[in-house]
């Protein structure tokens, strides 16, 4: 069975972009331009959540607080996506798994990946 990835993101080319690389490497996506829709209770849970940031109201890091408080939700391994570099510790320490700063290599955004599915 294909592991699923959740890509939330406002920014539209950036989820097309990162839905058709990760489906050619094997990988069911869905995405969503929605921040406030995710991971809603009966939701199906993917295997790896790649959250952007900075996304007009929402801002990444305290969604990723909130699903890591929920026991549901808690162990969902999340990459933090980021145009702004220099905020690789404040995407640490709202509990996320790891970060990659945009723009990224494709090969390095694979092997984040890979190190939680």
């Amino acid at each position: 069975m294909k592991k699923k990835i959740l890509i939330v993101d406002d920014d539209t080319d950036i989820l097309f972009i990162l839905k058709i690389m990760l489906e050619m490497k094997g990988f069911a996506v869905e995405i969503s331009a929605e921040p406030g829709k995710i991971l809603l209770p009966g939701s199906d849970m993917p295997d790896l959540l790649l959250l952007d940031i900075w996304m007009g109201n929402y801002d990444g890091r305290e969604i990723c607080q909130q699903l890591k408080s929920r026991p549901a939700t808690n162990r969902l391994p999340i990459i933090l996506l980021s145009a702004s570099k220099d905020i690789e510790q404040s995407a640490k320490d709202s509990g996320a798994d790891d970060f990659v700063a945009k723009p990224f290599e494709q090969k390095y955004l694979l092997e984040k990946i890979g190190r939680y599915i």
